[in-house]
């Protein structure tokens, strides 16, 4: 079933390239914004008739007297300085409801696109260690509405849960384990500890007092925050795409940092999975491609942004200077892929994430969902990208962007003890007050 703004389209449409001799009019057909003018409107009289230099009242008369509407709507009416209105027939209204009614695809009679394109939606992107916030909220259900509505309307879509896995904090995660289970540290040739062996009946069952735990030793103790370090440069370096059986003879240490981070990650996963399905929001291990996913190709990207050109040196930093952006005072801003001690950022992670999507998974279009705040850092991502050339004309980047949840203050939504306020609250919280609505009103 075509939609009936589709149908008045075309027909409209074919109105005016007859009167006016004309291969392609643009009818520009809407939903009238006041039922008492009819059910839609034509505009596109107005535009013709400055096109042919005609009285615009005169040619939306000849129009009404070529159009073929009488199977869906009324007798035409011309108002204002042109503009058609059309008021649909009962009948007409009666047989198209009489179909949704009767079609058992689930669809409502509502017909696929005629073009489906491959649409890649960036999603939800919890932190790994940390319990998900009420912040995460709009970016999970928008982005997941997003991706439904373009799933049921005939779209290729592949969801792509952004999780932060990757970065320094690990180092001082991983640690705390290390020093929780000291037999991990046992190095000797003829004592070899699997980290497995230890860890995997670990549960995390408090992420925020273990996160918490390690940020003080961190802070505080400078042995520990010189062990951290080392872990992360252990973790960054060692190379995945290598059998597991050959890295862990190798370079042992570095493979139990491995296997100790891929627990965490394993253990962020049971906190935050159930709060997906309370949702039911589609998103599950295999839409994860968190930053980790892209360490690997981070160098490579930059070495072909300086090839490209793209990529400039200031001051130590690797940047790309997008045209249009300037800071406040008015000079070039950089979109630094690269700091002036080697080492990447954000900007080189999402950069990475973007080209894997184009050229990888092919996508036609590319969809973020985030607040506000990282408005700017997509405006530049994206331009960057097209100076790399990644972008072809067919392409389409879109970042869909929400304000941030404030409290009574006008500040960002905390408790009363300044600490964010948890998702998994925030959804108990929710049950718990509709159910007491209703057992007060409906008790039975």
């Amino acid at each position: 079933m075509k939609r009936i703004v589709d149908i008045l389209e075309e027909r409209v449409g074919a109105a005016l390239c007859k009167v006016a001799s004309l291969e392609d009019c643009a009818a520009m057909v809407r939903a009238s914004a006041d039922g008492k003018f009819g059910d839609y409107q034509a505009n596109g009289v107005m535009a013709l008739a400055k096109r042919l230099k005609r009285n615009p009242r005169e040619l939306a008369g000849e129009v009404v007297a070529a159009l073929e509407v009488d199977d869906v709507s009324e007798s035409p009416e011309i108002a204002g300085p042109g503009f058609i209105n059309f008021r649909l027939k009962n009948d007409y209204l009666a047989a198209r409801l009489m179909e949704i009614a009767g079609d058992e695809s689930g669809r409502l009679a509502i017909d696929k696109t005629e073009k489906p394109q491959r649409v890649v939606v960036d999603l939800s992107a919890p932190n790994i260690a940390k319990q998900m916030h009420v912040g995460h909220l709009r970016s999970t259900i928008i982005g997941d509405c997003i991706a439904r509505l373009l799933d049921f309307e005939g779209h290729n879509v592949i969801r792509q849960n952004h999780i932060g896995d990757w970065g320094t904090q690990f180092g001082m995660l991983v640690q705390l384990i290390y020093e929780m289970y000291p037999m991990l540290q046992e190095e000797g040739d003829d004592v070899f500890v699997n980290p497995l062996t230890y860890i995997n009946g670990m549960e995390i069952s408090d992420l925020e007092g273990f996160y918490r735990e390690a940020k003080k030793r961190f802070d505080q103790d400078e042995e520990f925050n010189l062990k951290a370090r080392e872990r992360v440069v252990e973790l960054h370096g060692f190379d995945r795409t290598i059998s597991t059986s050959i890295n862990m003879q190798q370079n042992r240490s570095a493979w139990k940092t491995y296997q100790i981070w891929k627990h965490i990650v394993d253990e962020s996963r049971k906190h935050y999975q159930p709060l997906y399905d309370e949702l039911a929001v589609d998103l599950h291990k295999d839409n994860e491609r968190g930053e980790s996913f892209y360490a690997e190709m981070l160098g490579g990207v930059v070495d072909e942004l300086k090839d490209k050109g793209v990529a400039s040196e200031s001051d130590g930093a690797m940047c790309v200077f997008p045209d249009g952006f300037k800071n406040k005072d008015g000079d070039p801003l950089p979109f630094i892929v690269q700091k002036s001690d080697g080492a990447f950022l954000y900007a080189t992670t999402d950069m990475a994430a973007l080209k894997y999507r184009l050229k990888e998974l092919n996508a036609d279009k590319v969809i973020y969902v985030t607040d506000a705040r990282q408005k700017l850092h997509f405006e530049m991502l994206f331009a960057s990208a097209r100076l790399a050339g990644w972008v072809g004309e067919a392409n389409e980047l879109v970042h869909v962007w929400f304000g941030t949840m404030l409290g009574s203050d006008g500040k960002p939504f905390k408790t009363r003890s300044g600490q964010t306020v948890k998702l998994g609250d925030l959804l108990v919280e929710s049950i718990d007050r509709a159910r007491a609505v209703v057992e007060e009103k409906n008790p039975d």
